[in-house]
């Protein structure tokens, strides 16, 4: 099939399953659903426990409830997006404006290099966090903690090869516009058009001839009578 812009196929050819499975970016979109699902997942289902002395429930990365709502936001956001970006992978080769495939290449650049970002606070913050917890306080939910924490580092490089993936694909854009544009510079060979209705001056001057009668000349010159 033949490439289009932005490094899809050309719009108006039929849905290809297999073809929409193996895009790299599809690919790399599913490994970065599952990571966030994990830890969204650990963290809501395991993220919180209570201590000896008391049923409520604290946050188990050092009872910091900032650090469960960072990650568990991060891993939802990331999540949803993912899946939208999914629908958008799905009919992107239907789209037949160049212009609207662009702004969706660069939305997906944008966001996946703002989550990858994102992700590297995250496991810097959970792995501090976690760090300063004491153990006779996690009760529950240390395995879960660990996990969140893991697949937060590797979120960092699957959103960084999904944020690589997204600008090589606005490159190729941007590189078959420049192939393809031309420069509406006329032509300095071509002459320039008259004027409509103008009349075309067809007189040429006529070479310099010396006229006897009229060019005064010295020969035979007779001054006037003085009287």
């Amino acid at each position: 099939m033949e490439s289009g812009a932005y490094g899809a196929a050309k719009a108006g050819g039929s849905f290809d399953l297999w073809r929409f499975l193996s895009q790299r970016q599809v690919v790399v979109r599913a490994v970065c659903t599952v990571f966030a699902l994990i830890v969204f997942a650990c963290i809501f289902g395991e993220g919180y426990s209570n201590i000896h002395e008391s049923k409520q429930r604290y946050c188990v990365f050092n009872r910091n409830e900032d650090a469960c709502r960072y990650g568990g936001a991060i891993g939802v956001l990331a999540f949803l997006a993912s899946a939208f970006f999914f629908v958008v992978d799905a009919y992107f080769p239907q789209i037949s404006n160049a212009t609207d495939r662009k702004y969706l290449v660069v939305g997906d650049l944008l966001f996946s290099a703002l989550w990858t970002f994102l992700w590297f606070v995250g496991f810097c913050f959970l792995t501090n966090q976690w760090a300063a917890t004491n153990p006779k306080d996690v009760l529950v939910g240390a395995d879960s903690a660990r996990a969140a924490i893991t697949f937060s580092f590797f979120s960092i490089f699957s959103w960084g090869t999904l944020a690589s993936l997204a600008y090589q694909r606005y490159k190729v854009g941007v590189e078959d516009f420049l192939q393809n544009y031309v420069d509406p510079t006329p032509d300095s060979s071509t002459a320039y058009a008259s004027y409509p209705g103008a009349s075309v001056d067809n007189y040429q001057q006529p070479p310099f001839t010396q006229n006897a009668e009229t060019t005064p000349t010295t020969e035979g010159y007779q001054p006037p009578p003085v009287y």
